[in-house]
């Protein structure tokens, strides 16, 4: 080198080289020196600018600007920029390396270049300040610039050009580049200012920042920051920054930009579906492949462009090994070179390859190429995701839109089920999701394979073939392995559904379970689910590891194949650059292959749901053309609304206002005539399900204006069905349905809009919005919100109404227990409500709407006498009355009908008889008395004032001891109240960052150890030996093919041990893993074998050498592959046996816990642990581990074997873990937030269609479409924005990691040139091809380890369920010692008892002390609160009897076992409740029952004949919850249940509440007959009921205040009793 000569800028070597003798310009160091000039320039003018101008203001720039003003040509510019950076990378390392080929140093060769770089950053820095102050005047120094820079590279190139300089040499074409992007970039400025005009024009233009970002609330600003932060997401730094302090919370990531909008995507989806519906054929479906295509297809392109670029670049990783191995040690053999030194320019021309051989030039080329590589990749990614997520959003949109429209016949006659509807949105939707993601890889993967064979079949001929073949061999292999696993996971889905659905019903019943003693049979069924679930995880466990162990095992099984065949074909090995730039070339293959049969099987399942979302949206809609009947009538259907029907017209608000006024005179005068009229109409209609048979047949009635019109009849006579007739929910075979047309009929779609608007003026509260039917369904259907919100249901709030409509309904005693009173959520995640709170919430919805009809279907069939008595007279008759609203009543309470303007009977599916009730008196007398002596029994309850205690209070009373608790603070053993303690804590804590990036090692060590110890020291053993056999493999091959080349250098190494042995065998350094070889100085053998051929100077290779190595290399493989095998099955199954034993767990944890756990757990939080976690726990956590544990070694063998090979690396490798460390620790914080959101965000989102789904008829009836499709618009956009924020996160992460890799590579590629002598080549290779692969892995360890952070949460979760107490089932006797015949008599003797829910609570039964006589008939009554069914609990040890006790036939019974105490006595609860199964399952579980038995007991409940007449008699099919029996029909069954167990004490809470007057009466009778020889206790709500007794308990407050036979306590008139009859009679 020419380190001696001083450094002169055009050279010394001659004088002349200053002389410009023949032109200026033709004196090349001149022209060099004034192609600094632009550079100079540059610099000058805009570092004052820079400093000065903007140090002090750029921090107060608005944020805006700085995102969004985007001056034109701007992405272009910032790529120009870029390629002149990398260009004049190149022309620096030409003129470095040209440099050192002379014998003095030219600076003017490398100079300007160096220059041109800082000028050209410089430049990008200048213009992004002056882009964010938005002052383009300044733009006129880059102008200068350019042109300048343009002029001097131009004269050079023409400079060379006549002097016959051309492309051979890289200086020509390095000059000739420049000369382009200068000139481009000369033109991109000369656009600005022809757009923007900022000088030489006299009006600038304006400009003005897009839609989104006027308003503050857009938070994802990839789409509007610059390339440079478009490409690393620097603008996410801020967030994920300051998660570190403070949680992720939905305002910080804001709203979605337009684009990405569910609503945006879903017009650009519809509109490509349904361009495609011609003319010609409009039945033919749509194409969805091609809306997608349509509406989606450009920044699919995109995508794949960018992934092409970056597969492209990733095959520069093996050509630099190969590059860089291959030149080691010839670095100084081209000073000999020829030099070309021109007669004018006197310096070193360089031909365009030989820069190429220049190992340092191919490090930083590296080093460049995997930056661009992995740069193009996230690119690619995110953009895909974000197409994706767009996707999703359109298709739940459109999904949303058809729900709305469905036929209620599909959705009741099965067609259509919940279950379905919930599966496309959340299973078929996120498929096609993923296949978006995944699709470019599609036809990325194939060019990949093909590029990846061909060039290693240039570096290894033929035998690169046979590893390829391998490894394309087995991929249809993987492909097989992919579709069992889909296949398993489906089954293992079933069973989870089943357990899942049995879980639930055990949970609603776990009170009855209980008081029968049934817990354990239920408990084995779902043990028994559980098993065959199991048993599908473990197949799909076994597939799991099977595919985790060929994607370790191919590309070992490739490398084996490929070196073993070159050793047999040409008797040789290959050189150290060949065998491992073939090694990187299978690690890159493997991944396409891998990941191929995963894309191949999305593709798959993608079809299936395009398939099925098909089928879906051609689906039956409501509303076709049988309800266009011309002008008489309001066409019906709900379906041909506009669909567009959001934001964008709700703009036209002042519009609707004009209509409003206009309409109001006409309203006015109307009244006079409404009186007479019909509301509606239905002329000899018939009707349907869809089935073929008439649900209704031959109707023809009319609904007076502004009465009240009640239908009745007897249980399945059609009532409802007529209701939703006239909605136009039934498909109508046969006439037709009118609704008056009343003069706002015309604005019906005005209306419609109006719903997404709150502001409604007052006056519009007035008028009555006649389109919308207020209509409370049978089954009460509630929405997932606060009271408020399910009452005034989308209506404009008003105070005085809203207290007049729940006082109608009694709701204010149920609001005051609620813990937030009318803010507290209710609905399917929120509390649970009873029945008759849930109708009654559904009762007040439909009161509260203003609308001129209301539709009540059977309000009053979860309400007691009291509650419905008091909704009748206030709500109806008084609320809906006095506003003249039309009302349709269908109920079985019959003493209502004196108060109807119209009745409708019906029977049997068509109208018996219609008229007041007089003209039913007159004509029909038969029915009339029929009625009359119903209504006379109702009546002898009905009274005023009876005693309040009834079904109401009871559920009330369950609500009041749900929250009661929750007064002492002390500790209980209720989750709810640990977690929102934990909760607290974070608050407190999250000043303190160290609890949120904290890794939950103890839950980490709580599952690792219900997994079992011996299966965790199998997967930590075998996982460590595996990573040190892969090393060895490697290692091995390093010195095999070292060996070929250490010997052509033997004169250099005659007889001394190479010289990279000499490093580690001087004792003290030897890297760890060859510590126990060198150990006793004795070279390992198989090194022996090597360094004595070295020793012996034969030069041709020693075949016997070979094969021994070919043997060693031999063994590791095999021994890998097993191991490779043994670590996948290790975890997976360590993961099967940890959530084995979990689930086990907690299942009899909870079946066991006593009572009061579930008043005071929701139950969708206990649903929660069995149905999220446990997935969690069985499917999710086993994977991430294994990845994490692979990753995590991956990357320290990989760092233990660069550090063993250039010890120098572990300098740069400090400051680079450093680096790595703080990346992670932000990372995981940031991205379990936004996991956090979104899994919180999603579950509305889920919610909200099945809501919608189960409410579609009250939906369709209030005509509230708009509104719920603007909620669902709302909910798609949050857990949009969540997702793409957590995406954008993770492209955060791995763009950083992949820089840090390329750092990685180019330090060890560096150190390894710089350290290396020639023969130590093949470890170099070694150590690049680990630089490389650790590039792929450092990202998956941050990843997998924010996953598992998230994933052990449900561990957490489970676990805390697992400290709750059981009930304490062993009493202090045996069972053994209990008489079989236990209790034989019936006599119980009641002492001094006391009796708590909670040793928290006060009691609720203080010092009772009762006797009742064997075979006793006792009534016990009192008001709510009087512990009158706490009494009935304590008979069976479901409370805290914490004093004194109970005897029954002279056994205490809190001495006895749980189980045989509860199996012995039977109870009638007031809830019916059944379960999915038989008849028989129903009655008898324990299967201990006769036939005649079971028949016996239906036939005393009055069900036989019901029985008989179902298919299948006893083994007829009960679905979930009983729900195809009526609730009265359910009450009976639990009646029979109770006979069926002949126990000689019968508890009756209230059962009789449910069922209609006659059924009752039959009832009484059946308990005197049937249990005569019986004791019976009854707690009546009715006093009347317990007339007949043989003994009366008044109770009070939780004493007995008075106790004797019914005729005496008559006798005081004072006395309560006697009170309460009288309030009855």
């Amino acid at each position: 080198m020419a380190a001696g000569m001083p450094l002169s800028f055009c050279g010394d070597k001659f004088p002349s080289a200053y002389g410009i003798n023949a032109s200026v310009l033709n004196n090349g160091c001149f022209v060099d020196a004034l192609n600094l000039v632009p550079h100079v320039f540059l610099l000058f003018i805009t570092f004052p600018i820079l400093f000065i101008g903007w140090g002090s203001q750029s921090s107060k720039v608005q944020i805006h600007h700085n995102t969004w003003l985007h001056f034109p040509g701007h992405n272009m510019r910032w790529i120009l920029t870029f390629l002149l950076l990398f260009v004049h990378v190149c022309e620096f390392a030409e003129g470095i390396v040209s440099n050192t080929t002379m014998t003095s140093n030219h600076l003017h060769l490398f100079m300007p270049a160096f220059m041109g770089f800082i000028a050209a950053t410089t430049s990008v820095v200048y213009y992004h300040n002056i882009e964010t102050s938005n002052f383009p005047k300044l733009l006129l120094v880059l102008f200068i610039y350019w042109v300048l820079a343009f002029i001097t590279k131009s004269i050079k190139l023409w400079k060379f050009a006549e002097f016959g300089v051309w492309f051979q040499y890289l200086r020509f074409c390095i000059t000739a580049l420049l000369v382009i992007l200068y000139g481009l970039l000369m033109a991109v400025e000369i656009n600005v200012i022809r757009v923007r005009k900022y000088v030489f024009f006299t009006n600038p233009q304006k400009v003005k920042p897009p839609e989104d970002l006027q308003d503050l609330g857009v938070r994802f600003l990839q789409p509007f920051v610059n390339l440079l932060s478009k490409a690393t997401y620097w603008w996410m730094n801020p967030l994920i920054i300051s998660a570190h302090k403070r949680p992720i919370e939905l305002k910080k990531i804001g709203k979605l930009p337009i684009a990405m909008r569910a609503l945006t995507n879903y017009l650009r989806l519809k509109d490509a579906y349904e361009d495609q519906r011609t003319g010609e054929d409009p039945d033919r479906a749509p194409s969805i492949w091609r809306s997608m295509y349509r509406a989606f297809g450009r920044p699919i392109l995109l995508s794949s462009t960018f992934r092409y670029l970056a597969d492209l670049l990733g095959f520069a990783g093996p050509l630099c090994i190969y590059g860089i191995v291959r030149n080691l040690g010839d670095n100084n053999n081209n000073t000999s070179a020829n030099k070309n030194t021109d007669d004018h320019f006197r310096v070193y021309f360089m031909d365009t390859t030989e820069l190429l051989e220049n190992s340092y030039v191919l490090a930083i080329l590296l080093f460049l190429a995997l930056v661009l590589q992995r740069t193009f990749l996230q690119a690619s990614y995110y953009v895909t995701i974000e197409t994706g997520i767009n996707l999703r959003g359109a298709l739940l949109a459109m999904i949303y839109n058809k729900i709305l429209r469905l036929s209620t016949s599909n959705m009741s006659m099965g067609e259509m089920t919940l279950g379905q509807i919930n599966n496309l949105v959340a299973i078929e939707t996120n498929q096609l999701m993923w296949f978006l993601f995944l699709c470019p890889n599609l036809w990325a993967m194939p060019v990949q394979i093909v590029m990846g064979v061909i060039l290693l079949y240039n570096f290894l001929s033929w035998s690169a073939l046979v590893g390829a073949s391998v490894i394309v061999l087995l991929a249809p292999v993987q492909y097989l392995i992919a579709t069992k696993l889909a296949e398993t996971q489906k089954s293992a889905l079933e069973h989870s559904t089943d357990r899942l659905k049995q879980t639930t019903e055990i949970l609603k019943g776990i009170k009855l379970l209980k008081l029968y003693a049934w817990e354990d049979i239920f408990c084995d069924s779902v043990e028994q689910t559980r098993g065959k679930e199991l048993t599908s995880l473990r197949t799909f466990a076994f597939y799991t590891s099977m595919s985790i162990f060929m994607n370790a095992a191919i590309p070992i099984a490739a490398v084996l194949a490929t070196f073993g065949v070159h050793h047999f074909l040409t008797s040789s090995i290959p050189s150290p650059s060949q065998a491992f730039a073939a090694l990187a070339l299978f690690h890159i293959l493997v991944t396409p292959l891998f990941l191929l049969s995963t894309v191949v099987r999305f593709a798959v399942k993608a079809l299936v749901s395009v398939q099925k979302l098909g089928e879906f949206l051609q689906s039956d809609e409501i509303g076709d053309d049988s309800w266009r009947n011309g002008d008489i009538s309001v066409s019906l259907d709900v379906g041909k609304k506009h669909l567009g029907m959001t934001k964008a017209i709700n703009r036209k608000q002042p519009m609707r206002y004009q209509m409003d006024n206009y309409e109001q005179p006409s309203r006015r005068a109307m009244r006079p005539i409404e009186t007479e009229d019909v509301a509606v109409k239905v002329s000899s209609g018939s009707f349907t399900w869809g089935s073929n048979q008439l649900t209704l047949s031959d109707i023809s009635i009319r609904i007076p204006t502004g009465q009240l019109t009640m239908i009745v009849g007897q249980v399945g006579c059609g009532k409802s069905s007529l209701l939703l007739a006239m909605l136009g929910e039934m498909q109508a075979i046969d006439g037709r349905v009118f609704w008056s047309k009343l003069p706002d009929c015309e604005m019906a779609h005005e209306g419609n809009i109006s719903w997404s608007e709150t502001e409604d003026s007052e006056e519009d509260v007035g008028s009555k919005n006649r389109n919308s039917v207020a209509y409370a369904a049978q089954k009460s259907w509630l929405l997932n919100a606060t009271v408020e919100d399910n009452i005034t249901f989308g209506s404009p709030f008003n105070k005085q109404r809203y207290k007049a409509v729940i006082d109608a309904c009694s709701l204010q005693p149920d609001i005051d227990l609620l813990p937030f009173g009318d803010q507290t959520e209710i609905g399917e995640r929120g509390i649970n409500l009873s029945g008759g709170q849930r109708q009654r919430i559904c009762v007040a919805r439909a009161l509260y709407q203003n609308t001129n009809i209301v539709f009540l279907d059977d309000p009053f069939s979860a309400l007691d006498i009291h509650l419905s008595d008091h909704l009748m007279q206030e709500g109806i008759l008084k609320f809906l009355q006095d506003d003249k609203r039309t009302v349709v009543l269908v109920s079985h309470k019959l003493q209502y009908l004196i108060h109807a303007d119209w009745i409708i009977a019906m029977k049997d599916g068509s109208v018996l008889r219609e008229g007041t009730l007089k003209d039913i008196q007159t004509h029909d007398t038969e029915l009339y008395d029929h009625w009359k002596t119903l209504m006379n029994r109702q009546d002898q309850e009905l009274e005023k004032d009876i005693q309040q205690d009834s079904q109401t209070t009871l559920e009330r009373k369950t609500l009041r001891r749900a929250f009661y608790s929750r007064e002492p603070k002390n500790q209980m053993d209720d989750e709810d109240e640990e977690e929102e303690e934990e909760e607290e804590d974070d608050d407190n804590f999250s000043t303190t960052t160290s609890r949120r990036s904290k890794i939950p090692w103890k839950m980490c060590g709580c599952y690792l150890s219900s997994g079992g110890f011996f299966m965790v020291f199998l997967m930590v053993s075998s996982k460590l030996l595996k990573h040190s056999v892969i090393v060895a493999i490697d290692y091995c091959l390093a010195l095999w093919t070292s060996t070929n080349k250490t010997k052509a250098n033997l004169q250099t190494a005659a007889n001394q041990t190479p010289a990279f042995l000499q490093n580690w065998t001087a004792a003290n350094q030897t890297p760890a893993f060859l510590q126990n070889w060198t150990a006793a100085n004795q070279t390992p053998a198989f090194l022996q074998n090597w360094t004595d051929s070295i020793n012996s100077t034969d030069v041709s290779p020693q075949p016997e050498q070979n094969v021994y190595y070919l043997h060693v290399f031999f063994v590791l493989c095999a021994a890998g592959i097993t191991l490779c095998l043994i670590t996948s099955l290790s975890v997976e199954f360590l993961g099967l046996s940890a959530a084995t034993n979990l689930h086990h767990n907690l299942l009899n944890k909870i079946i066991h816990a006593p009572i009061r756990f579930f008043d005071v757990t929701p139950l969708g939080q206990i649903l929660n642990r069995f149905s999220a976690d446990t997935n969690i726990i069985d499917q999710h956590i086993p994977p991430t581990l294994e990845s994490l544990t692979r990753s995590t070694l991956l990357c320290l063998s990989a760092i233990g074997v660069m550090a063993s090979i250039t010890p120098i690396f572990l300098v740069p490798l400090v400051p680079l873990a450093v680096a790595f460390y703080f990346i992670q620790k932000y990372f995981r914080v940031a991205s379990k937030d936004l996991q956090d959101l979104d899994d919180s965000t999603q579950l509305p989102l889920l919610c909200h269609f099945s809501e919608t789904a189960e409410g579609l008829t009250t939906i369709r009836a209030f005509r509230h479409e708009a509104r719920f499709k603007q909620r669902m618009l709302e909910l798609t956009d949050t857990n949009n924005t969540a997702y793409l924020f957590l995406s954008a996160a993770n492209r955060w992460l791995e763009v950083r990691t992949d820089y840090l890799g390329a750092v990685i590579v180019l330090t060890v590629a560096v150190a390894s040139i710089w350290t290396c002598q020639n023969d130590a080549k093949g470890l170099v290779g070694l150590g690049l091809t680990y630089a490389l692969t650790i590039t792929n892995y450092l990202n998956w360890v941050v990843r997998n380890l924010a996953d598992l952070e998230v994933q052990m949460a449900a561990v957490k979760k489970v676990n805390s369920f697992l400290g709750t107490e059981s009930e304490n089932y062993e009493g202090s006797m045996d069972a053994s010692q209990v008489p079989e015949n236990w209790p034989h008599d019936g006599e119980i003797k009641i002492h001094d008892l006391c009796v708590r829910y909670d040793p928290m609570l006060k009691p609720v039964l203080k010092h009772v002390n009762a006797y009742i006589k064997p075979g006793q008939k006792v009534g016990i009554c009192g008001r709510t609160g009087s512990g009158k069914s706490s009494l009935s609990l304590a008979f069976f040890n479901m409370v805290d009897i914490f004093e004194g006790r109970i005897v029954i036939d002279g056994i205490d019974i809190c001495k006895l076992p749980l189980q045989t105490l509860r199996s012995r006595l039977s109870i009638i609860l007031q809830d019916p409740v059944l379960f999915s199964g038989s008849i028989r399952f129903n009655l008898d579980p324990e299967r201990m029952c006769t036939d005649d038995r079971l028949w016996e007991a239906l036939e005393i409940a009055q069900l036989k004949n019901l029985v008989k007449s179902l298919p299948g008699g006893l083994d007829a099919v009960v679905t979930e919850g009983g729900e195809n029996f009526s609730v009265g029909q359910r009450q009976l069954f639990c009646l029979a249940r109770a006979f069926v167990r002949k126990s000689s004490i019968l508890i009756m809470d209230e059962a009789t509440a449910s069922i209609d007057m006659a059924t009752e009466n039959i009832l009484q009778k059946v308990v005197m007959t049937a249990f005569a020889d019986r004791t019976v206790v009854t707690i009546a709500h009715r006093v009347h009921t317990i007339l007949t007794a043989d003994l009366v308990i008044v109770m009070k407050r939780g004493n007995i205040l008075e106790y004797d036979t019914p005729d005496t306590l008559l006798e005081q008139e004072d006395g309560m009793f006697a009170s309460f009859v009288k309030a009855d009679m």
